[in-house]
């Protein structure tokens, strides 16, 4: 034998100590209920307690009454494509046999596929009759005696318990569908008042954009150019032209916007065409910033969704430290290692400027939302987004986008 781990042995009981009292029975798990609920299961169980009632019944009967009892049984198995002509052929066996399940089978069928009540009404008392008057035909149930009308009673009750569950069925199956089109129909009202109010407020921030937006974006370049032709100091004619034509695109970029906005939700509206990481040496050197690169990402094709991720953090750091931060080195970095691209702005600590310098420059504002936005990127692409400064006095972004 081989020998018991250690603590495998059963610990003896304490004394005192009484035995955990067993649990509530299981319930029957989702496969007994689903087996339960089969139409198989619905449609062959009813025609199985009909044979058993059938095979009691018919016992030392003639064999012409077995063949009727055995006819009332077999159709039962089409009593759901044919509820009424299956109902009819269980009647003779009724009449000769005095079999009870198969006609009642048969009328609840009736009831339950037939939405007009005369149809079950009728079924339900032709089987009554059946079987109140049946065979071998007895002339004393004409006798007005107290056996009689409870026997009529209950002949009564048996042709109208099947039809009335029937009909308690089949109206319960069409309210739950009128429920069903009820919720769907508020749900979809609930749809189409979202997207009336989600129009109404982008079509708001459309105007808004163009009205204040796009106007101080245009008089900006206005100016800009109007100092690039006026100006005879090289530099200043170069620094306008770049604030002129970093003007020009941000409009070309509103209006863009501008226009998704007021088409969101129509199908097959064009999109512009978005930033992706070809478009990162012409953001860096057109951010005036002395930036150290390094772009490898790869050979392989990041998705849309990543390469708009990355250009977006690029481009939030490169302002941020244009706002911040101007003058101090910066680095870039973009790289693919294992199926993640990493996404990294840097920059030093900015350089000490003179006693009195840029005291007449207004502070550019700024509310960290660039930053939220980042994030938020990430986080619907499974990737991670940090934002800290260094310890050299610096600041840092870093994303890690993932390819799915």
């Amino acid at each position: 034998m081989t020998p018991e781990a250690p603590g495998a042995a059963e610990a003896p009981a304490r004394p005192g100590a009484t035995a955990a009292p067993p649990g509530p029975p299981a319930a029957p798990g989702p496969r007994l209920r689903a087996l339960l609920r089969s139409p198989r299961t619905t449609l062959l169980v009813p025609v199985l307690l009909a044979a058993m009632d059938s095979a009691l019944v018919a016992k030392g009967s003639e064999p012409w009454q077995l063949a009727l009892s055995a006819l009332s049984v077999a159709v039962l198995l089409l009593r759901r494509r044919f509820p009424l002509t299956v109902a009819l052929l269980t009647l003779p066996g009724a009449f000769f046999n005095e079999i009870w399940l198969a006609p009642l089978t048969a009328v609840y069928s009736v009831a339950a596929a037939r939405p007009r009540p005369p149809v079950p009404v009728a079924c339900a008392t032709a089987f009554a009759l059946v079987e109140f008057f049946h065979w071998p035909f007895d002339p004393g149930l004409f006798a007005l005696s107290r056996d009689n009308a409870l026997y009529a009673i209950q002949s009564v009750m048996l042709g109208a318990g099947p039809a009335a569950l029937g009909m308690l069925v089949r109206t319960r199956g069409e309210l739950a569908e009128r429920v069903t089109e009820l919720t769907a129909g508020r749900q979809r009202e609930s749809r189409l008042l979202a997207e009336k109010v989600l129009a109404a407020e982008r079509a708001r921030l459309a105007r808004e954009m163009h009205d204040v937006v796009s106007h101080q974006v245009s008089l900006i370049s206005i100016q800009a150019g109007a100092l690039q032709v006026a100006s005879t100091d090289p530099a200043a004619r170069d620094g306008a032209r770049t604030i002129r034509e970093l003007s020009v695109r941000t409009l070309d970029e509103l209006r863009q916007m501008v226009g998704v906005l007021r088409a969101a939700g129509v199908p097959g509206t064009p999109l512009a065409p978005q930033p992706t990481l070809a478009d990162l040496p012409r953001l860096i050197d057109g951010s005036g910033l002395a930036v150290t690169r390094r772009l490898d990402p790869g050979r392989r094709n990041w998705p849309e969704a990543v390469e708009r991720a990355a250009y977006r953090t690029v481009q939030e750091g490169l302002t941020n430290i244009s706002k911040h931060a101007p003058g101090a080195p910066v680095t870039v970095r973009v790289t693919a290692r294992g199926g993640r691209l990493h996404v990294e702005v840097r920059n030093g600590p900015p350089p000490l400027r003179p006693a009195g310098a840029g005291q007449d420059t207004a502070p550019l504002p700024g509310g960290g939302h660039g930053l939220i936005g980042l994030r938020e990127r990430a986080a619907l692409l499974g990737g991670t987004f940090t934002a800290a400064p260094t310890p050299d006095g610096g600041f840092a972004l870093h994303a890690v986008l993932p390819a799915p």
